[in-house]
């Protein structure tokens, strides 16, 4: 007889207790193989089971695209907030702009280089500091700088910062769906284990490939061993006809 192995992925797990519920509201009322509480509480656990993993993927696929959506975001904020330090590094180089303005984007007025814009924060915090300093430097009467203008940039700054909240509203949201998954996972396999169990038992007495057909059917899920002899019908053939002969051996014997 073969190994049986309780379902690893939750899939595997909701097939599990699918097969068992609905093979055993199909049975007739006389072949109680389930006990009555352990298939209601079966189907009630189904029920949230299903609806958790339904959200969970809901979640994850809605991430997955969002995230999609917000590394682009990442990447144009990223760009604009770099050319225009760029830009303004040069007007001061070539005089359009006094250095000591530079303090005013909080950027070191001897250096003409662009800081580490390579995390988010650095994102945020840079892209704060350019549009208040161009802010405060044409209310002083400076000449803005074009090409790009600050309001472009501050476009797609926001835009940013937007789907930066969104996106770790997802993370979250998925994060805590997952976390509610993970703790019904015990549950289940519990489930699974007592309905496992009763089939068994309840089968016990079939030849091996009836037995294992039967509990089949119940979502019991069987491996092989390597090399292992597969069950077949010629199994139980082969089987039934031992007995027979002996029967008849013993029969003969009383005579």
């Amino acid at each position: 007889m073969p190994y049986r192995r309780l379902p690893n992925t939750d899939q595997a797990r909701l097939s599990a207790l699918q097969k068992a519920v609905q093979r055993a509201s199909e049975a007739d009322f006389t072949e109680q193989v389930i006990s009555y509480h352990t298939l209601t509480e079966a189907q009630k656990f189904l029920m949230r089971f299903e609806n958790i993993v339904r959200q969970y993927h809901e979640n994850f696929t809605s991430k997955v695209s969002a995230n999609k959506q917000y590394r682009h975001m990442v990447q144009n904020a990223r760009m604009y907030i770099s050319h225009f330090i760029q830009v303004l590094n040069l007007a001061v180089i070539r005089g359009e702009i006094k250095k000591e303005q530079k303090e005013l984007y909080h950027l070191d007025p001897l250096e003409h280089i662009v800081p580490d814009l390579s995390s988010e924060e650095d994102l945020l915090v840079w892209g704060r500091n350019i549009i208040d300093g161009e802010t405060e430097r044409t209310r002083m009467g400076g000449f803005p700088i074009y090409n790009p203008a600050i309001n472009k940039v501050k476009v797609y700054y926001d835009i940013f910062r937007e789907h930066q909240v969104n996106q770790k509203l997802h993370v979250k949201s998925t994060s805590r769906v997952y976390e509610d998954l993970e703790g019904m996972r015990a549950e289940a396999d519990a489930i699974i284990l007592d309905i496992w169990n009763q089939v068994e038992a309840y089968y016990k007495d079939k030849l091996p490939y009836a037995r294992l057909r039967c509990c089949q059917e119940y979502g019991v899920i069987y491996y092989y061993r390597n090399g292992e002899h597969r069950l077949t019908s010629e199994t139980d053939k082969a089987i039934q006809r031992a007995r027979d002969i002996q029967a008849t051996i013993q029969w003969s014997q009383t005579e």
